[in-house]
């Protein structure tokens, strides 16, 4: 019997073969949205790590919040040592791991400002997604600040023209983006990394971007859906829905709670592989991973507190946990990273009341001689066994596979610190 139910085995092997043609495509073509490192280099994907203040304060080079480039003005916070817009980043053009300078997000040099930029100040349709919006804007279906379970643990921003090529952006950063357009500021606060009320420049988030053509964006949409991701179809503040009738329709999706219990796989057009848990599965969301990726073992840095019940302990061993579903494949061992290290300095990646915060959700793969790197949504918070629907467990959300070994290497080697203990 094959390790993966053979629906989602086709989906991986034909992602695969996807990514080797995508690896000798063309030059991007002018005006089609695409991930950039800065305002004229498109590439295909790319992957930024923001470090958390404790370890890495301030911006690279010494530079200053200043330019609020989307919104807003400095915050108090950015005055001393309680925030960090220093990162590290890797590309299609670039894979390993460099540093990047100026402070993340706030410029039009970096890739996330850069390729916020594109989307905020143009002219292309848009979802913004975010379960922590802060009431700006106003979510009806969510009660205060921030909407809970059911609703998806997801946040980013999917853009598309006319033809449906588009670009998305995944982030781990409450409370931005929370607009997709200059004509519809946030009337609240701020719209830029450093900008914001809220202070998520303290702890380590990432960001990862990938360029989409037409039926990737439908895949992205569905993906969205079946995560129950929180939006709103009729706010232009945070959709703009345009392009073709398909597209059109499955943003007339999202914004509700999705009924499903099954995980989808998407095998889109650049080799990366889409992963989307629904929040009524109500499984441990890097085991659902591990499964969908033939029982793999993985190394995952999330939000993760070990001092909770909902600490998702490392496992060691391959097996299906007691919360689990019968349809799923078995997965394979995954270990919790708890600190890391760049350039000879490290840095913690628990998450908790403290100065070492990480709320980026990144992992790799450890074994099956497939060089997996994942960016997810989704802590290793919830139960292996007990209360089935604790935490992350009952949420929905995605995660996007890359293999590309050079990566793997260079993230694996970030995250190669210390272990959660098993228990």
């Amino acid at each position: 019997m094959p390790t993966l139910p053979s629906w989602r085995h086709v989906c991986l092997v034909l992602a695969m073969v996807a990514g080797a043609q995508f690896a000798g495509a063309a030059a991007i073509p002018a005006n089609v949205p695409a991930p950039l490192l800065d305002s004229s280099h498109p590439v295909d994907w790319w992957f930024a790590f923001k470090f958390n203040a404790y370890s890495f304060p301030g911006c690279g080079g010494g530079a200053q919040v200043n330019s609020c480039q989307f919104g807003g003005s400095p915050q108090t916070y950015t005055s001393g040592k309680s925030y960090s817009q220093q990162y590290i980043y890797a590309s299609s053009s670039q894979p390993s791991l460099s540093q990047g300078g100026g402070c993340v997000g706030d410029t039009l040099t970096d890739p996330v400002g850069a390729t916020f930029n594109q989307i905020y100040n143009g002219q292309l349709n848009y979802v913004v997604w975010n379960d922590q919006f802060y009431d700006d804007p106003s979510i009806a279906s969510c009660s205060g600040d921030s909407c809970s379970a059911p609703w998806g643990h997801s946040k980013g921003v999917l853009a598309w023209d006319a033809q449906g090529n588009g670009v998305v952006m995944q982030v781990s950063t409450p409370s931005w983006p929370a607009s997709g357009n200059a004509r519809y500021p946030r009337s609240s606060d701020g719209n830029t990394l450093g900008c914001v009320a809220d202070n998520d420049v303290k702890v380590s988030q990432h960001f990862f971007s990938l360029r989409l053509n037409h039926n990737d964006v439908l895949a992205v949409l569905q993906g969205l859906a079946n995560a129950s991701v929180v939006t709103d179809p009729g706010n232009p503040q945070i959709v703009k829905n345009g392009g073709p009738a398909d597209i059109q329709a499955a943003v007339g999706l999202l914004g509700q709670q999705s009924g499903s219990a099954m995980p989808t796989v998407s095998a889109l057009s650049s080799g990366v592989s889409l992963i989307s848990k629904p929040s009524a599965l109500q499984v441990a969301p890097w085991q659902l991973v591990s499964a969908e990726l033939g029982g793999v073992a993985l190394r995952a840095a999330t939000w993760w507190e070990g001092s909770k019940s909902t600490a998702i302990p490392s496992t060691t061993k391959a097996g299906k946990p007691a919360c689990w579903d019968s349809s799923l494949a078995t997965p394979g061992p995954v270990a919790i990273a708890t600190s890391g290290s760049w350039q000879g300095q490290s840095f913690s990646l628990k998450g908790g009341l403290g100065n070492n915060f990480n709320h980026a959700k990144i992992g790799v793969s450890t074994s099956g001689g497939k060089p997996y790197v994942i960016f997810g949504d989704m802590n290793q918070e919830g139960s292996l066994s007990g209360d089935c629907a604790s935490s992350q467990n009952g949420r929905g959300g995605l995660f996007f596979v890359l293999q590309n070994a050079t990566l793997a290497k260079s993230v694996g080697a970030l995250i190669g610190g210390s272990t959660a203990a098993a228990r």
